[in-house]
């Protein structure tokens, strides 16, 4: 027998209430997506009015605006140089674009558009980390001395700190703002990443508890918590505490992307390397890094040494990980200057300056096993307890430097 339908099983009129409901719905307002930080929403709504013909003045700011906190930067980009080639343009766009340019490494160009903007205390930090990325200390201390007491201020100040490896310095900074504000979660993911960057990571889990007991899906912190593991346990269990952030990544939150894959290849002590690594190069900058140590570990000191040769190195890891390439290289070709280039490295970021501690490399390859014997997580450059293995071995053994 055939049973026949109350309604129909595809189309037909909606119930009553089903129609006042949806006659009742409001579209929101721009203020209301934006105060819930529903940028992907406001962009939504924002092209729909450009598209009705409704556009709203600064709509292209907007847009930029809320492409620019989704991590879309390139989209904001577009946004923001099409307003400055409106006639009558808002002043305010100009330190846009040079944020804009800024995170997509282009800083002669946000130096360039930064200078165009008025005079704010935006303006003024922008060209602060401006000019340490360019290593001018002396517009450094010029746009050091306009920093205010003031929580954007010293939050700047202390990311400076941070990225100069003065952590205690940031620590105390970021812990005198929690003590007044509370409220800043995200302050405990900074203090526990200077945590992880001193080697305290039993510390660094702890603090890291506090941000993500209320924000369990945070991308650096799950990350962060990852390395940590890493550090304390093994690339098993790191790979496992990631496995949460790559199945929730979003389709538009590329450099976490990056980051996951970057970091897999760590975690599982370099496998995939030369598909991964190569591409995260000037992305990531442990990928450099953490290539180079991979074409050692292959005994390929060459193409180590073509990757690492044009870098400035700006931390001891970099110095250390610089001298010991050209130490092999100069191995190999029996160079003497390129064996000192090493010694003078380590003298300089881990030996100290008296004659005592100046200790031979003894032997190079095995130098570069041990530099070797760790791959380093993403989140920070951390050679220092492989540095201190190298530094009592060479110590223990008390050669002098061959020529």
């Amino acid at each position: 027998m055939m049973l026949s339908r109350a309604k129909p099983a595809v189309g037909g009129d909606l119930p009553h209430a089903d129609k006042r409901k949806k006659k009742g719905r409001k579209i929101p307002k721009l203020e209301e997506l934006l105060s819930q930080r529903d940028f992907t929403g406001a962009i939504t709504l924002l092209e729909f009015k450009r598209h009705v013909g409704e556009q709203e003045e600064d709509t292209n700011l907007w847009i930029g605006y809320c492409a620019f906190h989704l991590g879309d930067y390139k989209r904001a980009l577009e946004e923001y140089e099409s307003a400055t080639k409106e006639e009558n343009c808002n002043p305010e766009v100009w330190v846009n674009l040079a944020c804009t340019y800024f995170f997509l490494g282009m800083y002669k160009q946000a130096e360039a558009a930064g200078f165009k903007a008025p005079k704010s205390r935006l303006q003024n930090r922008l060209l602060f980390h401006l000019a340490h990325k360019f290593n001018d200390e002396k517009k450094l201390m010029n746009f050091h001395q306009n920093l205010q007491d003031i929580t954007e201020d010293q939050l700047s100040l202390a990311s400076i700190h941070y990225m100069r490896s003065h952590y205690q310095e940031a620590i105390d900074i970021y812990k005198r703002i929690l003590l007044d504000n509370r409220e800043y979660l995200a302050l405990n993911v900074y203090v526990a990443l200077c945590y992880y960057k001193l080697d305290y990571y039993d510390v660094s889990q702890e603090v890291l508890a506090v941000y993500l007991q209320q924000i369990p899906e945070s991308t650096i912190a799950l990350n962060l918590k990852a390395c940590n593991h890493f550090r304390l346990y093994n690339g098993k269990a790191a790979e496992a505490e990631l496995k949460s952030l790559m199945d929730n990544a979003s389709s538009s939150f590329e450099f976490a992307k990056e980051l996951i894959r970057h970091n897999l290849v760590v975690f599982r002590g370099g496998e995939g390397a030369l598909q991964v690594l190569p591409p995260l190069v000037d992305v990531i900058p442990e990928a450099r890094l953490n290539l180079v140590i991979y074409y050692l570990r292959q005994d390929d000191v060459q193409e180590a040494y073509n990757l690492i040769k044009d870098l400035e190195p700006t931390t001891p890891q970099e110095y250390i990980l610089k001298g010991v390439v050209n130490a092999a290289l100069g191995q190999e070709m029996g160079s003497v200057s390129m064996k000192s280039l090493v010694m003078y490295s380590l003298q300089l970021h881990c030996c100290g300056k008296d004659q005592s501690e100046r200790s031979s490399s003894a032997s190079n390859k095995l130098t570069i096993r041990l530099i070797c014997s760790s791959f380093r997580s993403s989140i920070s450059p951390n050679l220092d307890s492989i540095v201190k293995r190298i530094l009592c071995y060479l110590k223990t053994k008390k050669r002098n430097l061959s020529p």
